[in-house]
């Protein structure tokens, strides 16, 4: 079965694709504190678990998909997705918990990577970054839905059950593949040795624009996973948040990315993207740093940062389009290797915040704050520098 390129059901299946990431992360964060006690060891190393997998399959996964097409990783990720999922569902202690994560994001990491490989494959920069933010709107759906469901699943049964569900989506994943066409042919595929598109990303790292623009987005990222992996307890242990509600606290952060990312949708035909990215990142930039100035003068309380992090997170919706498709603009003969190194770095920067938050950890806001700020202007620093000795 086939489907139409550019069609509703083409963008549903990418979009559910670049979703992966954060679905398998959002739907069990109300239940980390709980796990954390069941598991009796640090439940953020099955965040940093997920994002070492996840960082290093693209890797590999990256230049595969540059030498055989797009589907045929995306069904193998598939099934290592739902392997690992049920491998987390059935685990009973922390060690074996991380291991199933890793395990599970070699799987994950081919939906999101292969994704924006797809849209460069038909698409160039201003109308790629429009199509990313149409993702991007259908994507956010997953992370206003996962935690909301992941409340409602420790409130009636065990967190076991989070991850059975994680099974369930991706055998229907698997299914919505075979609808989706190759958009790689044969003629444009990289016909080399493994070894010798490997060494694509020596080239990719030597190019200072895509890097440049790849940094950007990979420093943003590590503020935001300071958020995903710090926020349950902080709302929940901190501010005493329900579980269940957490969840809808969590997805205030996801309406703005979507409302700013519909809104990129018709920027983007406006301003040039460089433009765009500046503003976005800067503006990222100085809500994180009100932010821990708020949480260190113990002022405005749970309402300062609900606030502060819905003006951070809705800058998303310009800082990853614009951004991926401006990085994937400069380099079009390596699609693949290119969107696999970006998300390498993007979403294996995550392991660089849990770490921290481990490491500094106080029992008050103030290490999920301070590292949001201090990456956030590392951000916004290298987006002022696009353009610079290019």
């Amino acid at each position: 079965m086939q489907t139409k390129l550019h069609g509703p059901l083409f963008l549903a299946i990418l979009s559910a694709l670049m979703a992966f990431t954060s679905l398998s992360t959002d739907i069990y964060l109300p239940a980390m504190p709980l796990m954390a006690r069941e598991l009796q060891g640090d439940v953020e190393l099955t965040i940093t678990g997920f994002l070492m997998g996840f960082a290093l399959a693209q890797l590999v996964w990256g230049p595969v998909s540059d030498a055989i097409g797009r589907r045929k990783p995306l069904f193998i990720g598939m099934v290592l997705f739902i392997i690992g999922s049920a491998g987390c569902a059935l685990s009973t202690e922390i060690h074996q918990m991380v291991f199933w994560r890793v395990f599970q994001a070699f799987g994950a990491c081919t939906g999101p990577m292969l994704a924006r490989a797809m849209i460069r494959d038909l698409f160039v920069r201003t109308r790629a970054a429009q199509m990313l933010s149409t993702l991007t709107i259908i994507m956010a759906i997953a992370p206003i839905i996962g935690p909301l469901a992941g409340g409602q699943i420790i409130k009636f049964t065990t967190w076991h059950a989070a991850f059975w569900v994680l099974v369930v989506i991706g055998a229907l994943m698997f299914v919505s593949l075979f609808a989706l066409p190759e958009t790689l042919p044969a003629e444009k595929r990289i016909h080399a040795s493994l070894a010798g598109v490997f060494r694509n990303y020596f080239t990719l790292l030597r190019n200072r624009a895509f890097m440049r623009y790849t940094l950007c987005v990979t420093f943003f990222y590590v503020s935001a996973y300071a958020f995903v992996t710090g926020s349950p307890f902080v709302y929940i242990g901190y501010y005493g948040v329900a579980p269940q509600h957490f969840g809808w606290l969590f997805a205030l952060n996801i309406v703005g990315l979507m409302g700013m990312s519909a809104v990129n949708r018709r920027l983007v035909q406006r301003h040039p993207l460089d433009k765009l990215l500046k503003i976005a990142v800067t503006l990222a930039a100085l809500a994180g740093v009100v932010l821990a100035l708020l949480v260190k003068l113990q002022f405005g309380g749970l309402i300062a940062v609900l606030i502060t992090v819905f003006v951070f997170f809705s800058m998303n919706g310009i800082i990853a389009a614009a951004s991926t498709a401006a990085a994937l603009d400069t380099v079009p003969a390596f699609a693949g290797s290119a969107s696999a190194l970006i998300g390498s770095l993007q979403y294996g920067s995550g392991i660089i915040s849990s770490l921290l938050l481990a490491a500094f950890r106080d029992g008050t806001p103030w290490t999920m704050a301070w590292i949001m700020a201090l990456f956030a202007v590392a951000s916004a620093a290298m987006a002022w520098r696009v353009g610079s000795q290019q």
